[in-house]
C-alpha cells in the first residue's frame, strides 16, 4: 500500500523532532552576540509546524537560570493551537503560539545578559538533546545563518516555495460580489499550505484600502495588508502583498493575494472549497 507523504508528516507532528544543520548560527541580544554555534540543531516540539534553533549550553554567552513562571507545561498545552485538517487531527502550534507554550517535557530557562537583556529558552527532557537549549527566536534582536540575517523563524529544510504562472481563469467572489478577475495569476505553492493565487493589481475589481497590519514570513518577507470595500461593507485585512519580497518569493512582488478561507475562489468556472487553516 502506498503512503501519502502528507499523512506521514501528520503522524510525525506528534513527535519531538530535530535535525542537525551545518550552518553557523549566531543570535544577538541587547546589542551583544550571545549565541555563536556551529553545532546547532533545528527542533520542532510536538505539534509545532515551524522549527527553532537549539544550541549546546556551552555556545551561549549568557547566564542561564530556571524560569518556570511564564511557561505553559506540556500537560496544559493540549487545547492550544489551530486546525490543519488536511494534515492532521491535532491542533497544530503555528508561529503565533508563544514559545512559552511547550508540548514536551523539559525545563524552561531564561538567558540573562548584563543590563536588562533577557530571552527565553527551554531544556528538553529528551536524551538525544541533552545539553542543548532551545531558543525563543522572537526573544532575540537578530539572527544570522552564516553572515545572512534571517527573519520570522529558521527555514525548514524540508519545506519549499514554487511560483508558477497560470492562464487559468481566476475569479475571487464574495457571494455575487466580484472582487477580482484575471487570467494572469501566479500560483504560489508552499509545503502543507493551500495554493495561493497572486493577481495583478489591475485585475482587482474591488477598491482596496491599505491597512496598518503587517506580518512576516520567513520565506517571503514582510506582507502588507489591504481591506476591500464592497457594497456589503468593508472586508478587513482580506488581502495582502509583498512589495519587497525575499528571494524565494521574488516572482510575486507587488501582486495581490486574497484569503480564500473567507472568500470564494472560482477557477475555470469551478468554485474551490474554502480551505481550513489557522487564518480561517
Amino acid at each position: 500500500m502506498g503512503l501519502r507523504l502528507r499523512d506521514s508528516i501528520g503522524r510525525q507532528l506528534r513527535e519531538l523532532r530535530y535535525e542537525p544543520t551545518a550552518k553557523r548560527i549566531r543570535a544577538v541580544l541587547n546589542g551583544t552576540t550571545v549565541v555563536d554555534s556551529d553545532r546547532a540543531v533545528l527542533v520542532w516540539e510536538p505539534r509545532r509546524v515551524v522549527p527553532t534553533y537549539a544550541v549546546p549550553s556551552e555556545d551561549i554567552d549568557a547566564e542561564l537560570a530556571p524560569e518556570p513562571t511564564d511557561s505553559v507545561p506540556a500537560e496544559g498545552a493540549g487545547d492550544v493551537g489551530f486546525a490543519l485538517p488536511d494534515v492532521t487531527t491535532l491542533r497544530v502550534l503555528d508561529p503565533r503560539v508563544p514559545f512559552s507554550v511547550h508540548s514536551t517535557a523539559g525545563e524552561p530557562v531564561v538567558l540573562r545578559t548584563a543590563g536588562t537583556g533577557y530571552a527565553l529558552g527551554f531544556r528538553p527532557g529528551d536524551e538525544d538533546l541533552t545539553g542543548y537549549v532551545v531558543l525563543d527566536f522572537d526573544g532575540f534582536d537578530r539572527w544570522l545563518e552564516e553572515d545572512d540575517e534571517i527573519v520570522g523563524h529558521p527555514h525548514d529544510p524540508f519545506q519549499r516555495i514554487d511560483v508558477r504562472r497560470t492562464s487559468r481563469h481566476i475569479r475571487v467572489m464574495l457571494g455575487d460580489i466580484l472582487l477580482a478577475d484575471t487570467r494572469r495569476a501566479k500560483m504560489l505553492f508552499e509545503t502543507l499550505l493551500p495554493v495561493r493565487y497572486y493577481l495583478p493589481p489591475g485585475d482587482v475589481v474591488a477598491e482596496l484600502q491599505p491597512s496598518a497590519t503587517t506580518s512576516y514570513c520567513a520565506y517571503k518577507g514582510e506582507a502588507s495588508y489591504r481591506s476591500a470595500v464592497t457594497a456589503g461593507g468593508v472586508l478587513h485585512d482580506i488581502a495582502w502583498r509583498y512589495d519587497e519580497p525575499l528571494v524565494d518569493a521574488s516572482e510575486v512582488r507587488g501582486l495581490v493575494a486574497f484569503f480564500d478561507e473567507r472568500l470564494d475562489l472560482v477557477v475555470d468556472g469551478v468554485a474551490r472549497p474554502r480551505p481550513v487553516t489557522p487564518w480561517t
